[in-house]
């Protein structure tokens, strides 16, 4: 029984070491410091303004990517250099190209981009309207009301019916 109650307490001992080193684990946040308290919101607007070149989909500021620590790192670097976001943008897109922005300037690398979305949906508008004009319309001059087409019935019946 002793030997029982103590293998007991090895696996109860062993699975909360488990549980409190996997939360640990999940847990880790990564505290960056500053020598100005207003570089902290600069660095949190610009590391979620940058698109991960790894993950794609992910801003600098939810990847996980090396790659993205990496970036973290530098755009940490060149806050406390004293450049200013635009600086730190043009940095990091002459490395990386205008794909690390998640809103690209418009140029004439990026006008695809930018006038492809509004020229299709005019394109669509006036199709539309194109198609619209086209289709024959009823003359409205020969089409009759529910009510004079019964008529009609009625009048055409009760001539045949005197025959």
């Amino acid at each position: 029984m002793n030997k029982w109650l103590r293998s007991l307490c090895w696996v109860i001992v062993s699975g909360l070491l488990t549980v409190a080193g996997g939360s640990l684990a999940v847990a880790g946040i990564e505290v960056v410091e500053f020598s100005q308290p207003e570089l902290r919101e600069r660095y949190q607007g610009l590391i979620e303004e940058l698109r991960c070149p790894k993950c794609q989909n992910q801003n600098l500021a939810d990847s996980d990517a090396p790659i993205s620590i990496d970036l973290r790192q530098q755009v940490r670097t060149l806050l406390e250099e004293g450049l200013d976001d635009g600086a730190i943008k043009r940095e990091l897109v002459s490395r990386y190209s205008d794909f690390i922005l998640y809103r690209p300037a418009v140029n004439r690398a990026t006008a695809v981009l930018w006038g492809l979305p509004p020229a299709l949906l005019l394109a669509g508008v006036a199709l539309l309207v194109l198609l619209r004009r086209r289709r024959p319309q009823p003359a409205t001059s020969s089409v009759l009301s529910t009510e004079q087409r019964v008529a009609e019935l009625l009048a055409d019946q009760q001539q045949e019916h005197r025959r």
